[in-house]
């Protein structure tokens, strides 16, 4: 049992509350996932300079100035937020070429999100204290995922929480298990992924990552995911222009959609949706089995 909560922002007014909005959601799902949790943002100047790639990682005991200084000898100009268990880069370049430069100077650190849009953030204790740390109520933007996690299928640490951001500018949040991502993680290694931990969730990320790759829509995407896929899942992806939700063919993990003019919200349960601004006059569903929901920006 996870939490997943997700906002889309229709309405640029709110882009300044996107953080605040969004921490709200989070914590009326804290006890559905208590051991870690992690968020994406999309569009924070702190995180995301409009004009510069932003890389995210995990760097254990490592600090903003040790990074700042590693990754400096490549990107002079380079910056570096801190934001609790997880470190931004950012720089005026391109996510590739920023995300190979961290790799090659910081050795040892896992970068768990990169893009023109996106900052991901992730950490293991309560999902409550974490958005606290991750100073996420501070945050704008004109969208976020953030997930809170009860491990069943691996290990409890940074490197395991969602999102799984594998694709420049994407995310991938999942509540539930995947039977069969033994098998398919084996497909993808054959193809060339490389993988940065044993978590079920993120060969669902990659696989999705490598239907974008080869031209295909978020819709189509997760269309040939359920092919693919067996299990019990509800399924929140983004990118830096969608928003998307699927579930499994039994409808088996819960999720609740709310639209407005203003935005569209998706939870694990509705009480995270409640705070929302305008939720009273919502259209407010259930997604159906295996039926892809997506917005555009």
């Amino acid at each position: 049992m996870c939490g997943i909560v997700g906002l889309h922002l229709r309405e640029p007014s709110l882009y300044p509350r996107l953080g605040e909005l969004l921490t709200g959601m989070l914590c009326q799902v804290t006890e559905r996932g208590p051991d870690s949790a992690g968020v994406a943002v999309y569009g924070d100047p702190r995180w995301s300079p409009v004009g510069e790639a932003s890389v995210s990682l995990l760097t254990g005991d490592r600090t903003a100035d040790d990074v700042a200084t590693a990754v400096r000898a490549a990107f002079p100009e380079a910056g570096v937020v801190g934001a609790g268990q997880t470190l931004v880069v950012h720089a005026a370049t391109d996510p590739g070429a920023l995300a190979a430069a961290v790799r090659e100077t910081v050795p040892g650190a896992v970068v768990i999100g990169a893009g023109e849009e996106v900052a991901v953030l992730k950490g293991v204790g309560h999902p409550q204290a974490l958005a606290a740390e991750f100073g996420l109520a501070a945050a704008q933007g004109w969208q976020g995922v953030a997930h809170t996690r009860m491990a069943t299928e691996s290990a409890v640490t940074p490197a395991h929480c969602h999102p799984f951001s594998v694709g420049t500018d994407q995310c991938l949040v999942h509540n539930g298990s995947f039977a069969n991502h033994a098998t398919i993680r084996r497909e993808l290694r054959a193809a060339g992924a490389v993988f940065d931990s044993d978590n079920d969730s993120e060969v669902g990320a990659r696989f999705v990552a490598a239907q974008l790759a080869a031209g295909y829509d978020l819709e189509k995407s997760l269309k040939l995911l359920c092919e693919r896929f067996d299990g019990f899942y509800t399924l929140l992806v983004s990118t830096r222009d969608s928003f998307a939700v699927v579930r499994d063919a039994i409808a088996c993990k819960p999720a609740v959609v709310a639209e407005t003019p203003q935005w569209v919200a998706m939870a694990s349960e509705y009480r995270a949706l409640a705070g929302l601004p305008g939720v009273e006059a919502a259209r407010i569903f259930e997604p159906e089995p295996e039926e892809v929901y997506a917005w555009q920006r």
